[in-house]
């Protein structure tokens, strides 16, 4: 399929990640941690470098279940710094078990990490109507608002920059160029 919004080039998977699931409202509690957990991950990286080893995230992660991530240990953490699928950052892989241990909390709490989320957007997703890339922000008063609340909650790296970023790819936000083939069909 063809994209207007320009930023994933001309590579496959980042082509197919725009098409079918950036901007996709996600409300399943794995789907969100995975988002997150790789949004984390991209801190100071590119979404492409990311994308190309999501599927080794999936795989060293534990298919991105928060319950098993919890539980992780300082042997695994070491073993996972050896994995050369995924970024081998400490704070980054150390991040995800404390981020899955604040999503249980959550989930104990709110009854799913997805009402906590959207509760950001009053439930529904943000629908901007941007023209062009240079439109798009880094950060909303609703990203810094998630990224204040969650940091007071322990996440880490959920800056107001990687919370944005995670409402576009959890459809939290629909940031598609007025002009994509997928604006219509998002948020």
């Amino acid at each position: 399929m063809s994209n207007s919004c320009g930023w994933p080039g001309d590579d496959e998977l980042m082509l197919a990640y725009h098409d079918t699931e950036w901007g996709v409202p996600a409300h399943d509690d794995r789907k969100l941690f995975e988002l997150l957990l790789l949004d984390n991950a991209q801190a100071g990286l590119s979404w492409r470098t990311i994308l190309h080893k999501r599927e080794n995230y999936r795989k060293a992660f534990d298919n991105f279940d928060p319950a098993k991530i919890a539980r992780y240990n300082q042997r695994k953490i070491e073993s996972l710094l050896k994995n050369p699928g995924i970024v081998r950052n400490r704070l980054k892989v150390a991040s995800a078990v404390t981020n899955a241990q604040c999503v249980l909390d959550i989930q104990a709490e709110f009854g799913s990490f997805g009402a906590y989320i959207w509760k950001f957007v009053n439930g529904k997703p943000i629908r901007n109507k941007w023209k062009t890339l240079k439109d798009i922000p880094a950060t909303s008063p609703e990203s810094d608002a998630m990224s204040k609340a969650m940091k007071k909650r322990g996440f880490k790296f959920v800056g107001s920059t990687i919370c944005y970023a995670f409402m576009q790819s959890a459809g939290l936000v629909n940031d598609h160029l007025t002009t994509c083939f997928r604006y219509p069909h998002c948020g």
